[in-house]
This record gives structure tokens, C-alpha cells and sequence, in this order.
């Protein structure tokens, strides 16, 4: 039967339409993953622990039992981090491994595991806008759009030219409840609007330090009109208890 084909089988069976996910351009994985010698981040360049930094990492070490001291690799490598401005090169990963004891190969899997980590250098403020569901829902695509023009234009992953800010687009912050927000440094800015966005920026342009938290009224996550609930005196212990309980 097959020999009165004509045509080859792959030609004869029909296979079933597929479109892709995204129409975005896609990045080779290599650009995340593989690590790539340049003159300012390869295994050359030095770098070591600050004494006072040497005596937390291993205040932090102390927590794990030695057998198991690899476990401080993420905090390790957070500390190593901030003390290269903001960004984790191979030499901090390479430095951690060898503190650790560890393969190197197994510091680079966590290093480019967790988004936390930042493989290349960014800015002295560090600007993360959220743009997950809740954030977008309360206009966090105009805080983002506000946030780049406001910084001369750049895109999301870029830093300004005086290298002040580095603004990039993330997941959930954890802050829904306050949104739209952005994250700068180890601060949470929420109840964002363009015109707060901005303020916010131009502080830390001028070298101040604005007021993290809600940049509206409200005080934390409470409803921005007022108690709805719990508005009566709290029952004390023992009331409304039989006399033998009180």
C-alpha cells in the first residue's frame, strides 16, 4: 500500500496549527543564563568582604550547622550585592562559593535562578515598578510610562546616563492592597500617581530621601475612608463571660 504514494508521508499527513504565545521577541537564554567575560565583570577583577561585612556573613554562617553551611548562600550572596553597588559579578559569586566551600557552579545556579539578583551593574536608585494584575488595574502602565519619560526617556531595563536610576518591570511586590506602587531600594512607594511618581524621583535626584509608605492619607493598608469595622470598644478579658469565668 505504501509503495502507491506518490508523495512522502510527511507531505500526506497534516499536522495542526499552532500560534505562538507572545508576538514579543524572544531572548536567546544564553542572555540570562551564560555568563560572558567583559573588562568590568570577570573572574579577574577583585573583590572580598569588607572587614565589617566579613563579621556578618559569618554572624550569618554561625545559623547553620557546618555540614550545612551552604545554606547562607542566598544571604551571602545579597550581602555581596549590596556592597558591589547593587549587582552580583562573578567575582561575588566566585567569592561566596570559595567562603562556602562550594562548587561555583552551584553559587552561579542560585545566582541566576532568583530574579533578586542583579548580573549587571544598575543605577544608584534601583526603581522596580509593578505591573502584575492589581497594579495595572489601579494604573500602573501610566506610572511606568510616567517613570521613563520622567527619566529622559529611557526604557524599561536602562539606566539614565548620570547612572542615578536603573528602572525595570516586575511581578508582584506584595503590596496590592496599596496599589499602584514601585519599589526603590529596600522601600516600598504605593498609592502612586504620576504627579507623586515624580516627586518621588526628583527627591532622590537631589539627593533626598522621601517617605516610603502610602503617598496619599492613609495610614499603611487602612481604608482610605475611614473604619467600615471594629469601629466599637474591643470586649476586655473576662466580659461577657459567665461569673465563674471572670
Amino acid at each position: 500500500m505504501f509503495a502507491r504514494l506518490s508523495r512522502p508521508l510527511s507531505s500526506v499527513i497534516k499536522r495542526p496549527y499552532s500560534s505562538p504565545f507572545s508576538s514579543t521577541s524572544q531572548k536567546r537564554s544564553d542572555a540570562l543564563f551564560v555568563h560572558r567575560d567583559t573588562p568590568y565583570n570577570n573572574p579577574k577583577v577583585p573583590f572580598e568582604f569588607t572587614s565589617h561585612n566579613m563579621e556578618h556573613a559569618q554572624q550569618i554562617i554561625s545559623h547553620y550547622p557546618p555540614q550545612y553551611k551552604k545554606a547562607a548562600v542566598i544571604p551571602l550572596l545579597d550581602l555581596g550585592q549590596r556592597q558591589n553597588k547593587g549587582w552580583t559579578s562573578i567575582s561575588v559569586m566566585n567569592y561566596v562559593a570559595s567562603l562556602l566551600e562550594m562548587p561555583p557552579m552551584r553559587v552561579y545556579e542560585v545566582a541566576t535562578f532568583y530574579t533578586m539578583f542583579n548580573r549587571e551593574p544598575i543605577g544608584e536608585h534601583f526603581v522596580q515598578v509593578c505591573t502584575t494584575t492589581p497594579c495595572m488595574l489601579r494604573g500602573s502602565t501610566e506610572i511606568l510610562d510616567t517613570v521613563c519619560q520622567h527619566l529622559g526617556g529611557i526604557q524599561p531595563g536602562q539606566t539614565t546616563k548620570d547612572g542615578k536610576f536603573t528602572v525595570i518591570e516586575v511581578e508582584c511586590q506584595g503590596a496590592c492592597s496599596n496599589a499602584p506602587m514601585f519599589v526603590v531600594g529596600d522601600d516600598f512607594y504605593e498609592d502612586l500617581t504620576p504627579q507623586t511618581a515624580k516627586m518621588i524621583l526628583d527627591m532622590f535626584a537631589k539627593g533626598e530621601k522621601p517617605k516610603p509608605g502610602p503617598q496619599s492619607n492613609r495610614k499603611t493598608s487602612e481604608n482610605s475612608a475611614g473604619l467600615t469595622a471594629l469601629t466599637s470598644k474591643p470586649y476586655g478579658p473576662g466580659e461577657f463571660c459567665q461569673p465563674d469565668f471572670q
